[in-house]
């Protein structure tokens, strides 16, 4: 089967300094199958024009192959309607086009309170902070008091103790990774959601960036009021997110981009906003990365995420046994496989991440090195930086043991 996959995948041919490739950064971005790059090619070859705006045969075409994607995508999710999808460029700006039209809605007043995790991504902070000090300036923010964060226990879990203790009725909105794309933590989205709506009027917004690729994802089960993802971490194009919210929380935010095809009508005294999702959507969208974004959830469908998500615990637990056998080498996260996703961080003692990555690359192995922008993480931690491997559905056991390999020849090479 997965001799199967890694056919689809063209770019796993090459070699790279006269080795095979060892792609191991998917946390980062995914490798894309022939059928998205076909799908892509496709439609500059057979159907480009611009979506909505015209009557003839291309734009129709266009418009039809794009709006197929918001029924593949609700499907995808358990979302209830197509209304409750927005497309934008990835995550990041799913997150801050939900904290700014949070910001000017009725949900948000200017003494609530926004409370954070400290294995939170930068793009899952930095919003909120803006919506709380709005005197930022060159130098950043100085004025986040009302910004709460729930901390982690030793081995990379939260403490549902202490995020029960910051709920107040000030709490305004409760934002949280559903996995961490540092310690691989898995978040029990489901039952932090019960205890915010139990204690608070909150809302919960859940990062699941490096969820959705890996484990199937039912938000209305989940029972959050945001959920965002990217394509580009499941297959799909670079330049396409999604955010997903439910439709009566949509109905009441208002606009957070201005311009053409978010407007019904638009007069000097007044304007009219187009129904959702649609308000949402201003200007002309990705529309050829949305169509490759709707063959990569094809392939996800047909592979099934239950396969992927079994592949890529046996991955894990073999990684983690393979690495912990390394003298000088400490693994980040939870070690109880069933609590972690598809993320192994670590750092070798005498050797700096980016000097092991390097050491990897020469050998054809892809991994990431730095703060994965989990800055107050990586202090948490102790530690400036990390090495990561991560894995997805094409990558093999033998990519594991390149791994391992490529980590005791830069062993050697810094005599540690």
């Amino acid at each position: 089967m997965i001799g199967a996959i890694r056919k689809d995948f063209p770019i796993l041919s090459r070699r790279i300094n006269n080795k095979k490739l060892v792609y191991l950064d998917n946390a980062a971005t995914t490798q894309k199958p022939k059928a998205v790059i076909e799908a892509i090619s496709n439609f500059y070859l057979n159907h480009n024009a611009n979506i909505r705006r015209g009557v003839h045969t291309l734009s129709e075409e266009a418009t039809a192959k794009f709006e197929e994607v918001y029924k593949k995508t609700a499907k995808f999710i358990g979302a209830k309607s197509v209304d409750e999808i927005i497309f934008g460029s990835g995550t990041t700006e799913a997150i801050n086009m939900a904290a700014k039209c949070f910001e000017n809605s009725c949900f948000w007043d200017k003494e609530g309170e926004i409370i954070v995790t400290e294995m939170e991504h930068h793009s899952n902070i930095l919003p909120w902070m803006s919506i709380l000090d709005r005197k930022e300036n060159i130098f950043g923010f100085s004025n986040v008091k009302n910004l709460k964060v729930i901390r982690i226990n030793k081995d990379g879990i939260l403490d549902l103790d202490h995020l029960k203790s910051l709920l107040t009725s000030k709490t305004k909105i409760v934002a949280i990774s559903h996995i961490s794309n540092v310690l691989g933590t898995i978040n029990p989205v489901k039952e932090i959601v019960k205890m915010v709506k139990e204690n608070s009027s909150a809302l919960v917004l859940v990062d699941g960036a490096q969820a959705v690729p890996h484990q199937k994802i039912n938000v209305q089960s989940l029972g959050c009021d945001f959920y965002a993802f990217s394509s580009h971490k499941m297959l799909g194009p670079t330049g396409v997110g999604v955010l997903w919210c439910k439709k009566e929380i949509l109905e009441k935010l208002p606009p957070f981009l201005f311009g053409g095809g978010m407007i019904e009508e638009v007069y000097f005294d007044k304007a009219v906003w187009a129904d959702i999702p649609h308000k949402f959507t201003a200007g002309t969208s990705n529309i050829s990365g949305v169509i490759g974004f709707g063959a990569a959830l094809d392939y996800l469908e047909k592979t099934g995420l239950s396969l992927i998500e079994k592949q890529e615990k046996e991955l894990v637990s073999y990684c983690i046994d393979s690495l912990s056998n390394i003298p000088g080498l400490t693994i980040y996260g939870p070690l109880d496989i069933s609590k972690r996703g598809s993320v192994v961080a670590f750092t070798l003692f005498g050797v700096h991440p980016h000097d092991l990555a390097s050491v990897l690359d020469s050998y054809g192995i892809a991994i990431r090195s730095g703060h994965h922008c989990a800055m107050p993480l990586h202090n948490k931690l102790g530690i400036s930086a990390t090495a990561r491997a991560s894995f997805y559905l094409y990558n093999t056991k033998s990519d594991i043991e390149a791994l391992v390999a490529g980590i005791k020849k830069a062993k050697k090479i810094f005599k540690v």
